[in-house]
């Protein structure tokens, strides 16, 4: 087993160790896990572009001591100018994947802030907004070192993205990738940070940064408007749960997938598998997602239209019923939708038992690729996730909120341990943290289980084979076993790639401390005191 980090009794696990310092200083100042986790959020949309901004979504897991779990839904829905007569017009089958006409929703990741941190203080949280904002601010000025992870990203439609209105300008200086050691220092968005600072970030949507925002996404012929910006709020909502025998689960409800990271576990449980790594384990977690997915892509929507409340297909007897379905020795065929993503999960625990698992992203590596001039925000893509078929179970309408692959994770055993946990990758974040948690339920620790080798069903960036994809770390007599049970196995060369996603991991225990620890294949580290 790796050694996992332990910390006497509050941590913090990011994918840019940037991030992981800011939220460990404001904890060490006592800052609480909300408190920590903003100054978190802001850092890495600085330092971690290409997998998140201010100008995109968030979503919030908060298990407040003495046991209830508070979820915070941070989604902007469609411009009111979002229409798809208005996509037809302009000759569109589908909504373009880059450029103004993808950035068409509006960003909620900065309502999400404003909304933690309004319950942070009625839990007692003091720190100033400005102390939050601090360090991103810094990075801002001073400029900070292009990442290791943007350095492999290689954009999808690269030349529509190069093409996005100040991409190029801001991320590939002369329309070339940057080297190792490159430097940047976004200086427009260091001042959009400090007037944050200055007048609260309700200023995002109702203020100077607001008025801002809405002239640069109109003179780019964006469709979100000024009113768009000042009806939206973040919302408290109520979050999906499982109980199995020893842990209860907590994930997002719609319009995230969360419900299908719940049933892979639900129905996984229902195998009765014992061990991990086994033919049986993997075998087992890719059959539960082939069945879930099935599920979810019929229910998952904008819960304002929604049919079918999500909370009904998580019961035992579905659990019970989809995993008679699975055939223990073959896999089964499946058509698979593609779903790719780009995202920061981050999560921290404080000395009191508060903890956090969040949830910041764009969608697609740099989002729609287009950066505001007059605030240096790069706005999400998010909506690109709408069909422009109005039968379709996610169709385009002003004010609807689009299918969000975005789930942060949270669990909460009987023995009174409390766990943080989630990953990035689109369509593959369920599948992951069925993953981790459950090789750590099977006896590996947070450091083990996260380092494992993973697999992902289905496609992935840039990659049109519908085949079971794995890390080349993987036992050799297990690859085997599962080509040989049907499973198109494709083995990937790298022993840890970023197609398998960041995911991190923190755990409480009753008597205080903490293991923590982010994934070997990102920037990041956990981080405590």
């Amino acid at each position: 087993m790796i050694d996992t980090p332990v910390f006497g009794s509050a941590a913090c696990a990011a994918p840019h160790h940037l991030a992981s310092q800011a939220g460990r200083a404001v904890l060490a100042e006592g800052g609480n896990a909300i408190e920590a986790m903003v100054a978190m959020a802001a850092t890495i949309s600085v330092v971690y572009p290409h997998m998140n901004a201010i100008g995109g979504d968030g979503f919030w897991l908060v298990h407040q001591p003495g046991g209830k779990i508070h979820a915070i839904e941070a989604c902007g829905a469609a411009g009111s100018l979002a229409t798809i007569e208005r996509y037809r017009e302009m000759g569109h089958d589908v909504i373009p994947q880059r450029g103004p006409d993808s950035a068409l929703t509006v960003a909620g990741a900065i309502s999400g802030w404003e909304a933690a941190l309004s319950l942070s203080r009625s839990l007692g949280g003091r720190m100033p907004l400005k102390d939050l904002l601090a360090d991103a601010i810094r990075h801002c000025d001073e400029g900070y070192e292009v990442s290791a992870s943007e350095l492999r990203t290689w954009p999808q439609q690269i030349e529509a993205t190069k093409e996005a209105i100040g991409f190029s300008e801001f991320f590939w200086p002369g329309g070339e990738q940057p080297k190792a050691g490159a430097r940047r220092k976004p200086e427009a968005l260091g001042a959009t940070f400090r007037q944050l600072a200055e007048a609260g970030l309700s200023d995002f949507y109702r203020g100077d940064i607001g008025r801002e925002i809405a002239t640069d996404l109109d003179r780019i012929g964006a469709p979100v408007t000024r009113a768009d910006l000042e009806a939206h709020h973040a919302r408290l909502v109520q979050p999906l749960s499982v109980k199995l025998p020893d842990v209860t689960l907590y994930n997002f409800a719609p319009p995230t997938q969360g419900v299908a990271a719940l049933l892979i576990l639900g129905i996984f449980e229902k195998l009765g598998v014992t061990r991990a790594e086994g033919f049986e384990h993997h075998h087992g977690l890719v059959e539960a997602t082939k069945r879930a997915f099935a599920i979810r892509d019929k229910i998952v929507t904008d819960p304002a239209f929604a049919t079918i409340d999500p909370a009904s297909v998580l019961t035992d007897a579905v659990f019970a019923r989809e995993a008679e379905a699975i055939d223990r020795k073959r896999a089964a065929a499946w058509p698979f939708k593609t779903g790719d993503g780009d995202t920061v999960w981050m999560g921290a625990i404080d000395g009191s038992g508060m903890a956090v698992s969040y949830i910041q992203s764009i969608y697609w590596e740099y989002g729609s690729g287009c950066i505001l001039p007059r605030t240096g925000i790069n706005w999400q893509n998010r909506g690109v996730s709408f069909s422009l078929d109005k039968k379709a179970v996610n169709p385009l309408q002003p004010g609807r909120k689009p299918f969000h692959t975005l789930i942060p994770a949270f669990a909460r055993f009987n023995d009174g341990r409390i766990m943080s946990y989630g990953a990035m990758g689109g369509d593959g974040q369920p599948q992951f943290q069925a993953q981790i948690l459950s090789r750590y339920r099977f006896g590996q620790n947070p450091a083990t289980a996260v380092d494992a080798p993973r697999w992902l069903f289905g496609r992935t960036w840039g990659a049109g084979s519908i085949s079971l994809k794995l890390e080349s770390r993987f036992d050799p007599m297990l690859l085997a076993r599962l080509t040989g049970s049907g499973h198109p196995v494709e083995e990937y060369s790298e022993a840890y790639s970023d197609q398998f996603g960041h995911a991190g991991m923190l755990v409480k225990h009753p008597k205080g401390h903490v293991e923590a620890t982010h994934d070997p294949r990102s920037d990041g580290d956990a981080q405590g005191c």
